[in-house]
């Protein structure tokens, strides 16, 4: 063992959430093999990476803290005295505005005959991807890139999409961001509420929760975008479901070490949340996957992975979930494809004989108790956490 004081000792002694952002900052400071990054993009990354360790370790074993005065000042245009939850929920996650940059012009490559090419061929067939159909165009969003990004701003089949991933709540979510005839388009704010990504749209700067879709802070509080289905499935799913769907690339795959993950360790049996500090739910470990499912309009409810690992198939009302072993957790190894297999799921609604995918989210079940806290968690009796 190391001696605590070396900052990149992997102590026992040191907090969970310490150990987190160390690996991140390890992680960017890494160059790929045989690659060079640019100078300032090495050093903008380091930075970052180094306030999310600074931001952990003030954080720990307590919290980070809302600084609402000094937002004012980064955020001009953001109208602070409209909100829908106390801005004391909304921490600083370390990075500053867009210190994570979204994708604003996704770069794309197209299967041919389900064979991947380019730089999507580096992409393993048990990788996670989020998998979205509109109008017959299909697309896929790895994690090993939007890991590193979190939002996509998209069009596709005709209709403006924001695809978002919170590796801190393992939350993918599509959704329009139409609203009210009004096109936005997405950035990271830098911070968090119940360990969730809050993004913010660059036309009025308002501050969006990802888990729901919600305006929370600015002239849109109380707004919600429209959720799209999609999946996330493995890579190899995917180009079975859709032979000649679109992959997305990285713009500059020097620009980050894609297929590594900075969260090494982070979803493992028993470790707390990162920079979460809320209540945790009963009778079943906090980062133990649970999949999410508005089953009718306001109604949510959470069954958890072991539960449908183990029966393949669960129906609820006209609600079917169903699991198959092939997909690897993109927050487990140091390289997302060697990640352990958590499997793959699909949800859909039954209608007149026919089933249909509809939104649904593989998340930890801290996060679905900390968005729900009266929703039910259907949980596994006889198998034990899914780690």
């Amino acid at each position: 063992m190391q001696p605590t004081g070396n900052l990149f000792g992997r102590s026992s002694e040191q907090p969970r959430s310490v150990q987190i952002a160390i690996e991140a900052l390890r992680r960017v400071i890494e160059l790929p093999s045989g690659a060079q990054l640019r100078f300032r993009i090495g050093i903008r990354a380091t930075v970052l990476a180094a306030t999310l360790v600074a931001a952990a370790i003030s954080a720990a074993p307590g919290t980070a803290v809302a600084e609402p005065g000094g937002w004012r000042a980064e955020w001009p245009r953001t109208d602070f005295s409209q909100h829908t939850v106390p801005l004391e929920e909304i921490k600083s996650g370390g990075p500053r505005k867009d210190g994570i940059p979204s994708i604003d012009t996704p770069r794309f490559e197209r299967l041919n005959d389900g064979a991947a090419s380019g730089w999507a061929n580096r992409i393993g067939d048990v990788e996670p991807v989020i998998s979205l159909t509109i109008r017959g165009d299909a697309r896929a969003y790895p994690l090993t890139v939007l890991i590193w990004h979190e939002i996509v701003n998209d069009i596709v089949g005709g209709t403006p999409v924001t695809v978002t991933y919170c590796p801190l709540c393992n939350a993918s979510l599509v959704f329009e961001r139409t609203v009210e005839n009004r096109v936005l388009d997405f950035g990271t704010t830098g911070k968090l509420r119940n360990a969730d990504l809050v993004m913010y749209d660059r036309q009025t700067e308002s501050w969006w929760q990802q888990f729901g879709g919600d305006a929370i802070v600015g002239v849109m509080s109380g707004k919600r975008l429209h959720l799209v289905p999609s999946r996330l499935e493995s890579f190899g799913r995917f180009r079975q479901r859709f032979p000649n769907g679109q992959v997305l690339v990285p713009n500059n795959p020097l620009a980050r070490n894609y297929g590594t993950n900075p969260y090494v360790g982070y979803d493992a049996s028993g470790q707390r949340p990162f920079l979460y500090d809320g209540s945790l739910p009963d009778g079943i470990d906090p980062m133990e996957r649970v999949i999410a499912v508005e089953t009718r309009p306001g109604h949510h409810e959470a069954w958890s992975l072991p539960l449908l690992r183990e029966r393949g198939t669960i129906e609820s009302g006209d609600i079917v979930l169903r699991w198959e072993a092939g997909q690897t957790s993109a927050l487990d190894k140091r390289t997302i494809t060697g990640g352990r297999d958590v499997g793959n799921v699909v949800v859909q609604r039954q209608q007149g004989g026919q089933l249909s995918d509809i939104p649904y989210d593989v998340t930890f079940a801290f996060a679905f108790h900390a968005f729900r806290p009266s929703s039910p968690i259907h949980k596994a009796t006889s198998a034990g956490p899914e780690n």
